[in-house]
């Protein structure tokens, strides 16, 4: 829509107010800043926002699980997104099949929407392999745990589909979906990327969800202009929208992939939401934020709203309930069984995929390797 970044602009002035369409208490929200948006969810049915409280409740599961596991000496560290769940749902449904999504390590719910089973995520937490799936099954990368790295890689991608359309290799209406956080908007990466993107006119979406939080550092101290600002030195306009709004979510990002794809260059989407738990599994985040803080983003928990729409529409009741929680504890006995019953793979594994093809030092390294692993065998063997 033509208008959307002077709607945009105009709602930045306000306080740079957010946009959203469902208030935490679970009402539809209309004004004159979400007017123009508002076109990109006028084709969305009530069984379409079931499959979103469905999507958000499964992987709230899936986290609650997970986390427990790690506890339970099962993961060597978990990375938490609950809170999340809106800004990750919402927008991985606006995701084209063919678009590629870049993650980081906390996009569980987008792996999910994109068909991704989730329980392979977990072999990484689980340190067995460096992640479990193929890149271009669903077009969803595998995580990158340097922070704001990927930024790049995304960038360096979406101006490689410009390249292949004009060769005539792709269609030339892909776009790029790349996730990171408030904290990783520190990086130089991802400042690195804002300027490629920008004067190479890349198909590119930056999604930054803004969880108040890098570890223990708060907003204030990371940055002083808001965050959906920041590409406005680049030429990259900027939305700010409420991250715990699963439809302003899904409408922000329609809106962006439309304009990445025609050709108007990248946008970056700021989601403002929290995240409830820890950081990491390795984290006590009571150390450092407030019980106050916590309960005033749990009373704008992104799933209760989604509900509370459902009821309100006369779309939910107690037995579509009951379904969804029989179908969660079956989730959760499939998450914990297949934890569970992953093997310990060889050390020597580790030399396996260094590269797509044979290489013969590699092959000589695994094979002093094995030659070395087996010495301690044979020694424990005479008792030595």
């Amino acid at each position: 829509m033509t208008d959307v970044l002077a709607h945009t602009a105009s709602a930045a002035t306000d306080q740079h107010a957010p946009l959203q369409f469902l208030s935490p208490e679970g009402a539809r929200v209309y004004t004159p800043e979400n007017e123009a948006f508002r076109g990109y969810l006028t084709h969305l049915t009530l069984e379409e926002l079931r499959t979103f409280y469905r999507d958000m409740s499964l992987i709230r599961r899936f986290d609650t699980e997970a986390t427990a596991l790690q506890r339970q000496g099962e993961l060597a560290l978990y990375a938490p997104l609950l809170g999340q769940e809106a800004a990750q749902i919402g927008s991985a449904h606006a995701v084209r099949k063919t678009d590629m999504v870049f993650p980081s390590y906390r996009e569980h719910g987008v792996a999910h929407v994109r068909g991704l089973d989730v329980a392979k995520i977990l072999r990484l937490f689980r340190g067995i392999d460096q992640g479990g799936w193929d890149s271009f099954e669903h077009n969803f990368h595998l995580y990158t745990l340097v922070i704001g790295s990927h930024a790049l890689h995304a960038t360096g991608y979406a101006m490689g589909l410009q390249r292949d359309a004009k060769a005539g290799r792709a269609n030339g209406d892909e776009a790029v979906l790349v996730y990171f956080g408030d904290g990783a908007t520190s990086q130089g990466d991802v400042s690195e990327a804002l300027g490629f993107a920008a004067v190479n006119n890349a198909p590119i979406v930056f999604f930054v969800q803004n969880n108040q939080w890098a570890i223990s550092v708060p907003n204030e101290k990371q940055f002083k202009a808001p965050l959906h600002t920041r590409g406005e030195g680049f030429g990259v306009p900027g939305i700010r929208i409420d991250g715990n709004d699963v439809l302003a979510s899904y409408a922000a990002t329609q809106w962006a992939l439309e304009h990445a794809r025609s050709g108007k260059g990248p946008v970056l989407i700021e989601a403002q939401t929290y995240r409830m738990g820890a950081h990491t599994t390795s984290d006590d985040p009571t150390k450092y934020r407030t019980r106050e803080e916590e309960n005033f983003w749990r009373e704008r928990d992104p799933i209760d709203r989604v509900k509370a729409l459902l009821i309100n529409e006369g779309a939910w009741r107690e037995a579509d309930q009951a379904a969804l929680d029989a179908e969660l504890e079956g989730f959760g006995e499939y998450i914990r069984g297949y934890v569970k019953g992953m093997e310990t793979p060889l050390p020597s594994s580790m030399f396996d995929h260094v590269y797509a093809t044979e290489n013969a030092l590699v092959s000589q390294d695994k094979a002093w390797f094995e030659q070395y692993e087996a010495s301690f065998l044979d020694n424990v063997t005479k008792g030595n």
